[in-house]
């Protein structure tokens, strides 16, 4: 999935400064494997242009990055995506992509700082991917929820035996997405957001 796939915010996007109703702001990780849809969600999600670091991608990947379910993929990200959605008048969510390629991933320890929480977009079609995503968030004590982008051509499974194949506690959520419509995508966020509030609730959010 490419951003160009995506659905787009109805009307003109603007980069204008926060609304003056906005009363606090949370940054957002969005992370997963290579071609699982990062740029893609934050491109349909963000209330302003969103902003992206893709560069075509050439025959020196050949041999090095995988892009197993992504032939017709052209570009990748090489820093971060980055845009903003409001959730609330009130709370404003700042969203980083991150590079989904490993030969970048030493990025992400810069991304993951000051996060409250995390999104990691899962690919049916290559789960063992996600283990070193969440480990890594997990060495951080960065909170995540779990969303399942749902291709054209992926298997689909109970969310149970996904919970099991991914080794996932039962508090974390997981829930199933399509990254190109922004109220799916946005759906995810609030999943998020929820999660981050009962750890708050309960006093597992430091």
């Amino acid at each position: 999935m490419d951003f160009k796939g995506s659905e787009t915010v109805p009307g003109p996007r603007t980069e204008d400064r926060l609304p003056q109703t906005a009363q606090a702001a949370a940054k957002i990780v969005i992370v997963g494997g290579f071609g699982v849809g990062k740029t893609t969600m934050v491109g349909s999600v963000s209330e302003i242009r969103p902003l992206t670091t893709e560069e075509t991608m050439t025959q020196a990947g050949i041999g090095v990055d995988d892009n197993f379910g992504s032939a017709s993929k052209t570009a990748t990200t090489v820093a971060m995506d980055f845009g903003r959605i409001r959730i609330t008048e009130q709370l404003v969510l700042y969203l980083f992509g991150t590079p989904g390629q490993e030969r970048f991933w030493f990025l992400w320890n810069g991304l993951f700082e000051g996060a409250l929480g995390a999104v990691v977009l899962v690919d049916t079609r290559r789960l063992e991917v996600s283990f070193d995503v969440m480990g890594r968030l997990e060495e951080r004590g960065v909170p995540f929820v779990v969303a399942v982008n749902t291709f054209p051509d992926a298997p689909r499974y109970p969310i149970p035996e996904l919970r099991t194949a991914l080794d996932l506690p039962e508090d974390v959520p997981i829930v199933e997405c399509d990254v190109r419509r922004r109220a799916s995508s946005r759906d995810v966020l609030l999943t998020l957001m929820r999660f981050l509030h009962s750890l708050a609730m309960s006093g597992s959010l430091t």
